[in-house]
This record gives C-alpha cells, structure tokens and sequence, in this order.
C-alpha cells in the first residue's frame, strides 16, 4: 500500500477501536456488547490508550463506543461493495467530528499533523483521525483493503497491508478456521 505511516496508523487505531466496542461476532463465537460501563471502559482503553497515550474517561466511553459504529458502518458498506455509502458515511463523520488537518507541536518535539482541532474532546480527535485516515484509504486505489472478516461467524473489520492485497480475514484464527472448513467440506464431499 502506498499510504504514509501516519494515515495507516489512524487506520489501524480505527480497526482495533471498532473491534473493542462494536458487539456482533468474533473469530466464530459471539462478541457480546459490554456488560456494564467498566468493562467497556476497559476495552475501550485498551484500544486506544496504546496508540494515543491517552486513557478513556468514562465520561468519553459512550461516545467513543458510538463513534467506533459509526466507523462499522464504514468498512461493513465496502465489504458489500457500496462505495458510495461508504464515502456518504465519511463525509458525514467528517463533519460530525469536526475533521481538519491542523499542525501540533509539544515541547520541543517536531510538528506532526493532527485531524482536529487542538480543543476537540477525545471522541472527536480519535473519530476525525480515524475518519480522515478511512478517507485517504477510500479516495485511492486501496479502497478494496478494508473490510469485514469474511470468516463465518465473524463480523470484525481489517485493514490489509499485505503487499498482494488478499487479505479478507481480521485474524490468522479466522482464516485457519475457514481454510479448515474449507477443507473438511471438500473431504465430505469425496
């Protein structure tokens, strides 16, 4: 992929955020929704605190789980090859979470762009950086290297960085599982 290393990292911070918070399945077993606010306090911290050195509140976690859907809904429309629907929910979350490139210098440390302003709440920098970076992803050739886990009974999404492009499984489990029932089908069949 010819993405610079900051517009892949927001996408993968966007991927391991949507698979924290967004209930459905996982690696053929049900993912259920958190249940009560600390546990989704805790999966939504370990997503995030990692990659942006920032703990959640949980006065941020309602918002945070409802911006990790809305970005589902991204990769769900470009597994089901509607690119429009795709591009109409980026659009609309730029919006929503007030997206616009703006330079950030700490301390001494060199400029480095940022996707929000420097007063944004921690749902809007982590949502306009993770929408920005989906943006850049569907506006270029690589639109089709993300998507949902095409594994059964697995609704988590990727971003496949391989260099062949042929990834369409969230995890190395998803596809031994499907390559194993591939297998197993075909042996049935002889």
């Amino acid at each position: 992929m010819r993405l610079d290393s900051h517009t892949l990292g927001v996408v993968e911070d966007g991927v391991d955020l949507v698979n924290a918070a967004v209930p459905g399945e996982r690696r053929g077993r049900p993912y259920p929704p958190a249940a009560d606010s600390a546990e989704l306090l805790e999966r939504l911290d370990n997503a995030v605190s990692a990659a942006y050195g920032y703990h959640v509140q949980p006065e941020d976690a309602q918002d945070l789980a409802r911006a990790a859907g809305q970005l589902w809904q991204v990769f769900s429309a470009v597994a089901d090859d509607d690119m429009d629907s795709a591009a109409a929910q980026v659009n609309a979350l730029i919006i929503e979470y007030g997206a616009r490139p703006t330079l950030f210098r700490r301390d001494s440390q060199p400029w480095h762009l940022h996707f929000h302003s420097a007063d944004a709440t921690l749902t809007a920098g982590i949502a306009a950086a993770c929408t920005v970076g989906l943006a850049f992803v569907l506006g270029s050739e690589h639109a089709d290297r993300i998507g949902l886990c095409s594994a059964a009974n697995c609704d988590r999404v990727y971003l496949d960085t391989s260099r062949n492009g042929t990834k369409r499984f969230c995890s190395t489990a998803c596809q031994n599982r499907a390559k194993t029932a591939a297998f197993r089908a075909r042996r049935a069949a002889t």
